[in-house]
């Protein structure tokens, strides 16, 4: 199915995502059949007080990756806004998050989805 007209729009429903990020490339927000999804904001936070640790974001469409960022370390304690500005998210797309260690990172996204 298409992703919907954003000119003819019935609803706007702002959510939230979060996700411990793993060493595997893991869905923090997946698209939705007949629906966009407009990320406005994403930050990744280390939880580690001690060291610092990579991130890899990326944007997962037709089996191909596309990297927003590649292992991009952040430091510890610190953070990372990822987008500068917003990005739709289609309805067979994936955004991905993948660590070079588990349970140091954390991810928050915010958005709307648009029907």
């Amino acid at each position: 199915m298409a992703d919907p007209n954003i000119v003819n729009v019935t609803s706007i429903i702002g959510t939230t995502y979060v996700q411990a990020v793993g060493t595997s490339a893991t869905a923090i927000v997946t698209g939705i059949a007949s629906k966009v999804i407009k990320l406005d904001a994403l930050y990744i936070g280390n939880i580690d007080t001690a060291a610092s640790y990579k991130i890899t974001v990326d944007l997962f469409r037709s089996s191909v990756a596309y990297n927003i960022l590649y292992q991009i370390s952040i430091p510890a304690g610190a953070g990372l806004d990822v987008l500068s500005k917003s990005i739709y998210i289609q309805e067979n797309d994936t955004l991905r998050l993948t660590a070079d260690t588990a349970s140091k990172l954390q991810a928050v996204a915010s958005g709307e989805v648009i029907t």
